[in-house]
């Protein structure tokens, strides 16, 4: 996992940077690294999830330049330490107010405030939740958003996992490495992963399926005990016994923070083609600007366009020579 102990101790005073990254998941490290490469000295705030949410997948197995796959902590860690070996800082901190209205951009996070000459919103994604009876409740009693986290507990037990996506699928087959039986249950009758994995879970003797199905409610006092469920074709209910529900119905961006300065559709910050969105200065990548694809590769690709367009911001608007105002001051 990532080196903590070689993130700088947070200050409580305001710092002045040319390059501020939120986020440090795969868009807001490949963010960092172009940015450093370019001398900017970028620092990246990680946010509560060090590498976001490719972190807490077990293996990726289509990130190009790993054939045999890579754990998602692992290609994170090393993200990271590329982006630091050309400059980048990280600091473990979290941003929870932004002011856009000038440039300066100012940002205040949990341990500080930081000024920023530009700003790359790499914020990510947050699980999705069911909303059924139990579900808060039994978080950590058996209701699991992450089976790479939680799967060793539940070793020759009987699980659930909610959704019929990749990230549902990869999960599930996951868990098959420590349950006794996981069961799919999907709200279609189909799935909506890749091939390659639908065959992979097909072919899996402890992997099983319920179609046309949701999850009502999360039963259990103490611990899950089973999960109420709905077949959304004939209305029928019935309790189906197991001892964990991991769901995995998709994300939603994390952008809240920015709601009211930065445009936004369905949650999602828009950007055009090169990662600029409404306010000049401000790049965003990644799932918080991805309704789309939300892959690892594409949120990379996404941060390094970000950075590069930081780069040529920086060096039209406060470099020119007619700058020297800005020049001195983003060098202080």
């Amino acid at each position: 996992m990532f080196n903590l102990s070689s993130l700088p101790a947070s200050k409580s005073e305001s710092q002045h940077v040319k390059v501020l990254v939120l986020g440090s998941g795969p868009a807001g490290l490949a963010a960092a690294l172009y940015a450093a490469r370019a001398e900017l000295q970028p620092l990246v705030l990680t946010g509560l999830q060090l590498g976001g949410q490719a972190a807490l997948t077990h293996t990726i197995e289509n990130y190009p330049g790993f054939p045999e796959g890579v754990g998602g902590s692992e290609l994170g860690d090393l993200f990271q330490k590329q982006a630091e070996r050309f400059g980048a800082r990280v600091e473990f901190d979290s941003a929870n107010a932004v002011d856009l209205s000038q440039r300066p951009f100012k940002v205040t996070t949990d341990n500080g405030e930081y000024s920023a000459e530009t700003l790359i919103v790499a914020t990510g994604a947050s699980p999705n939740h069911l909303n059924v009876a139990g579900e808060v409740e039994l978080t950590g009693k058996g209701v699991s958003y992450c089976a790479t986290c939680d799967g060793w507990f539940f070793k020759e037990k009987k699980v659930v996992v909610v959704g019929g996506g990749d990230s549902a699928l990869e999960e599930g087959l996951f868990l098959t490495r420590y349950a006794s039986s996981v069961t799919i249950i999907h709200r279609r009758d189909s799935l909506r992963a890749g091939a390659v994995l639908q065959k992979r879970a097909q072919e899996n003797p402890k992997l099983k399926f319920i179609w046309d199905t949701v999850v009502t409610e999360s039963v259990g006092k103490e611990k899950v005990e089973a999960v109420r469920l709905k077949n959304v074709k004939t209305g029928k209910e019935t309790n189906f016994p197991t001892d964990g529900i991991f769901i995995f119905i998709g994300h939603t961006p994390n952008t809240q923070l920015f709601e009211g300065q930065l445009v936004m559709e369905k949650g999602y910050i828009k950007v055009d083609d090169r990662m600029q969105t409404n306010v000049p200065g401000v790049y965003a990548a990644g799932e918080a600007a991805d309704p789309t694809f939300r892959q690892v590769v594409t949120s990379a690709g996404m941060g390094a366009a970000a950075a590069i367009m930081a780069t040529r911001f920086l060096e039209l608007f406060v470099y020119a020579p007619n700058s020297s105002t800005n020049r001195k001051r983003i060098n202080k």
